[in-house]
Parts: C-alpha cells; structure tokens; sequence
C-alpha cells in the first residue's frame, strides 16, 4: 500500500514539473519585435522610357543600272566610298559613244550645209519665175529639194539628241552625296540597260530609324511631330545592337500616311545626325522615347512589395506594429515602381526587413529610415 502512496506521489510530482516546463517553452516563443527600415510614401513625376523595336533607312537610296548597252571600261571609286553628288564612277566604252557623238554632229553640219545651198536655190528660182525666166519644173524640184533638205536637218537633229544622251549616259555619275557599295560588275563586263545591277548609293547623313506605334497612341506622338524640338532634346534616342546609346538625340520627321489594317500599328520616322558614320542601312536598333507622364505618381522602392498568389502586398507601418495592405502597381523604373492604388502621400511603408513581417508583427524602427526613393527615374 505505501508502494502505491509512493508511485502516485512521484507521477503527480514529474506532471507537475512538466506542466512547469510546458509554461517555461510557451513564453520562449514570444519573439522580440523585428527590427525594420521604413519610408515615408511621396509623390513624384515618373519619368521612363517606352522601347520600340527599329532599323535604321536610308533617307535615299537607289541602284545603279545601265541605260546603254556596252563594256565596263572604268570603275573611279573604291567599294564603301563617300562619294559626292557628279562624281565619275562607272564609264562604259565611253570613247565608242563620244565618236558616234562627233559622227552625229558632223552630220548635222553637213545638213544644215544643204539645208544652207537648198535656200540659196530655192530663193533664186523663185525670183527667175517671176519673170518667167525659168522652167516652172525647175521651181518645184528646188523647192522639193528645199523641204527634203530641211527634213534632213532635223532628223539628223534628232539623232542628235539621241547619240549624245547615249554618249552621256556611257558615264554615270553618283546622283546625290552618299556611301556607294561593292561593286557588282568589273572592268571588261559586258552590261544590259535596265537589267544589269552595277551598285547601289545611299545617302549616310543624316539617316532614318523607322518603328512601328500601336494606333492608340497616334495623339500622342501628332502632339510630338508638332513639338519643336532643338538638337539637345532628349526625347528620342536609340539603343545599338552593342546596348550602347547612340550618343546623338534625334526627333520625329513624319507619321506614315496610314495605318496599317494587319497589326494596327503606323510607322514613325526619327532622324538622326551620323556624321561618325554608325548607323548603316538595316541596322536594327532600339528606339527609347522619354514618357514624362504630366499628373504626380507614387513611386516606392521595389524591394517594399512582397508578391502573394499573383496579388501586391506592402507592410504599412501602424503605431509599433504593422498591417499587411494590398496594393495596385504600374510600370517599373529601374529600382523602383509607380503605385497605382492603395497608397496615398503620407503613408510609412517597410521597405528594409520585409521578409521577417506577418500582419499585425511588433516592429521596431532602426535609424536611416528612408524620405525619399532611392532613384527619381528609371533609364
């Protein structure tokens, strides 16, 4: 019997102890507040830049064909040259057609010789038959040969014209300022007018970069093609396939007549000075146009915003504890994002000890509180 008064007296002391324990390990779970970083919500303008996929075009360009039929006898450029407008660089049996020039031109003299002596005769038969001192016959057949002489005259005018537009266009000459390419036939080819390419000339400065705008923003950027806009204006500039930005800012030339029915977009034309010769023909690049929006946004740092289940969350500061406050955002701009609701200027906002918070955790605010995003813009 005592055996008994002992075992249960030792069970209620070490359910006693444990009970005891039990109480110690709930208070161990109490954790100390978290230790966060707060900022103060502000409104500001977001300035950012909207990309649009684009190439880079000539403002002119054309192919070089032949109009006369002959051999390649002089190439006077080097491929890829800088060639002024006039300048000689193709010449085809140039000499040929300058002879068959000359030959023309001599016999236009001779004509206009006959043309001459058919006058003369014809004016003095005319005078010897007022008289009747001649053969009415003899009166015709001069005033005939007076026509077919004249006749004469101007078909060998007319070849002419034709014989020294050939003997001109034997030599081409470069038809404004540009860069000409790889020459596409060698000294001794044989060409075909119309048919055979010879090159191609395109005027390098200043050069076009073409992209496409969706049709819903054509107010805006008639409201840019209006602007005037100076050399430093930096609302339009392009990114090289290298991702370096092209060091000159360029400005809207035109918005193409129509839209196209297919994707719903029109085409806007920049131009861009290339004095340095970077942009080429077909170049492909991308156009950043600045977007200063004209109302106030709220912009907070991006690391502030926690991502549940596809929705926004922040951590607003309340008192010394905080409430998890879903949000609506807008575009990113770099490090920061612009608030679209939810938030209102005033609001104090955890953005440092984010990751430690649940709704409603004690907080403690460290010193370097933030007043002011960390970036005012995105580039």
């Amino acid at each position: 019997m005592k055996n008994k008064i002992y075992l249960l007296a030792f069970v209620s002391l070490i359910i006693i102890s444990l009970e005891s324990c039990g109480g110690n390990n709930n208070g161990a779970q109490q954790f100390p507040p978290a230790q966060v970083v707060a900022y103060t919500v502000k409104e500001g303008r977001a300035n950012y830049y909207d990309d649009y996929p684009a190439s880079v075009v000539a403002l002119n360009q054309v192919d070089i064909r032949p109009e006369v039929s002959g051999y390649i006898t002089g190439i006077y450029f080097s491929d890829g040259q800088h060639v002024k407008k006039g300048m000689k660089l193709y010449a085809i049996e140039e000499q040929l057609y300058k002879a068959s020039y000359e030959q023309a031109v001599a016999n236009l003299n001779v004509a206009k010789a006959n043309l001459t002596k058919a006058k003369q005769d014809a004016e003095r038969y005319n005078q010897l038959a007022q008289n009747d001192a001649v053969a009415k016959q003899t009166l015709e057949h001069a005033q005939a040969d007076l026509e077919a002489a004249q006749m004469q005259v101007k078909a060998a005018e007319d070849n002419v014209k034709v014989v020294m537009t050939n003997f001109k266009n034997s030599v081409i000459v470069a038809p404004f300022d540009g860069t000409i390419g790889i020459s596409q036939v060698k000294v001794g080819s044989a060409v075909t007018p119309g048919q055979t390419l010879l090159n191609t000339i395109s005027s390098d400065n200043p050069m076009a970069v073409d992209f496409a705008v969706n049709e819903d923003q054509i107010e805006r950027y008639t409201a840019l093609l209006n602007k005037k806009t100076g050399q430093k204006d930096s609302t339009f500039s392009i990114v090289l396939p290298d991702n370096s930005v092209y060091p000159y800012f360029g400005h809207l030339s035109l918005l193409d007549r129509a839209v196209n029915p297919q994707t719903g977009t029109i085409t806007a034309r920049l131009i861009f000075p290339n004095s340095k010769n970077l942009l080429r023909p077909g170049l492909t690049c991308n156009v950043r146009v600045l977007n200063t929006t004209s109302a106030s946004s709220i912009i907070i740092p991006y690391k502030a915003v926690v991502v549940q289940m596809g929705e926004y969350f922040i951590f607003e500061v309340q008192h010394n504890k905080v409430a998890q406050k879903r949000i609506d955002i807008g575009r990113s701009i770099g490090s920061e994002v612009v608030v679209t609701g939810g938030l209102k200027p005033g609001d104090e906002i955890v953005t440092e000890g984010v990751q430690k918070l649940r709704d409603n955790s004690p907080i403690v605010l460290a010193s370097g509180n933030l007043n002011s995003p960390s970036a005012s813009s995105g580039k």
